[in-house]
């Protein structure tokens, strides 16, 4: 069966998809920061890790936001080509690393710039490469 091609809906999904799993990357990062006195060498502090873990209302929001990601992305697949969806869907890698600069205060360096814009460019070409044909 033949999967339409990309309408303005499902673009719209695409990119609210974009911006839950950016928000996931946001509320696990917040999470496991929330942990910076963990010493991965010392295995008894595993159990101690997971306990807090477990305890951060952003863990539990990022999970939340996995069920709906998961939701959404059902929905865009059954509508259009996985071959079109995931690349339109690695938008979210530029949405991150914005994000982590804004709200984390990381440094995006020029080289990591340069991979953002290959990225944008990679998703323009796929996003206009799959209008519907009108053959």
């Amino acid at each position: 069966m033949r999967k339409k091609g990309l309408t303005l809906k499902i673009f719209l999904f695409l990119i609210l998809n974009d911006i839950l799993e950016t928000g996931l990357h946001m509320c696990f990062k917040k999470a496991a920061s929330a942990q910076e006195s963990f010493n991965i060498s010392q295995p008894s502090q595993i159990f101690t890790f997971i306990g807090n873990i477990l305890s951060s209302p952003f863990l539990w929001l990022g999970l939340l936001t996995v069920i709906i990601i998961f939701t959404n992305w059902s929905t865009i697949l059954s509508k259009i080509d996985l071959s079109i969806a995931t690349p339109i869907a690695s938008f979210s890698y530029v949405l991150v690393a914005i994000a982590a600069m804004i709200f984390l205060h990381e440094h995006i360096s020029m080289q990591r710039w340069i991979g953002i814009i290959f990225i944008l460019a990679g998703v323009s070409l796929v996003s206009v490469s799959s209008s519907p044909n009108k053959t």
